[in-house]
């Protein structure tokens, strides 16, 4: 009975490493720092409707601020461009509403699998089962490696190739993750200009590249545990 519960535990340890290095990958691409590398980008497409890079700098880190802080959606429809338009219209806000659920969800899943990583390690230690404990990571470490490689490979190939892959796999999690068609919006609206297609295909694809490094640091990078 021992030795099961050991075996149990090692598999949940494997199955919260992705949702640990994922979350950590969109915690990451949720700061600040991803949207002032990516803007400055030289292959980034300019908006055809006027915003500057500039501009595109001032606005988009209030919607990024928008998904991890605890304001109302009134955080995002009090904005205003200089002549007193709106930035955002009524689609765009309820969108983002449903986004800063799915992002907090995503989140909480992220927290609790970090906790629960830390609790099977001092459960382990404790009853001495570390070597299940570590094995449990380097499993979870490869799963992760062909998570973070198929992601790539749809991003990647979407960038270089056919644009049409990422396109059917963006439109799926959006499918997935939100109802209707409401995520789908005019090129002149604010959410495009500021996040273009573009902007997601690196966005993804730097996800699985953060979460490529941690799977293998991990698969690779830690040596089992002796009892």
């Amino acid at each position: 009975m021992k030795l099961n519960t050991q075996i149990v535990l090692s598999y949940l340890t494997s199955l919260l490493v992705p949702l640990a290095l994922i979350g950590t990958a969109l915690r990451i691409l949720l700061s600040p720092i991803f949207i002032n590398v990516e803007y400055r980008m030289p292959y980034f497409p300019a908006d055809e409707f006027g915003f500057t890079q500039q501009d595109r700098l001032q606005w988009a880190p209030f919607a990024l601020e928008y998904l991890v802080n605890s304001a109302d959606i009134s955080y995002l429809g009090d904005l205003k461009f200089d002549n007193g338009n709106p930035l955002y219209n009524e689609r765009e806000l309820s969108h983002m509403a449903d986004v800063k659920n799915v992002v907090r969800g995503a989140l909480q899943a992220w927290m609790i699998s970090l906790v629960g990583l830390i609790l099977i390690a001092v459960l382990a230690y404790r009853q001495k089962w570390m070597p299940d404990y570590v094995l449990g990571l380097r499993r979870g470490g490869m799963w992760m490696i062909g998570l973070a490689t198929a992601l790539g490979l749809i991003a990647g190939v979407g960038i270089v190739l056919n644009p049409d892959v990422f396109w059917q796999f963006f439109t799926l999690f959006h499918q997935v993750f939100f109802t209707g068609d409401s995520w789908l919006f005019y090129y002149s609206d604010t959410l495009i200009r500021l996040f273009p297609i573009r902007f997601w295909q690196d966005a993804f694809l730097w996800a699985a590249i953060l979460a490529l490094g941690g799977g293998l640091a991990l698969a690779f990078g830690i040596r089992s545990a002796k009892s």
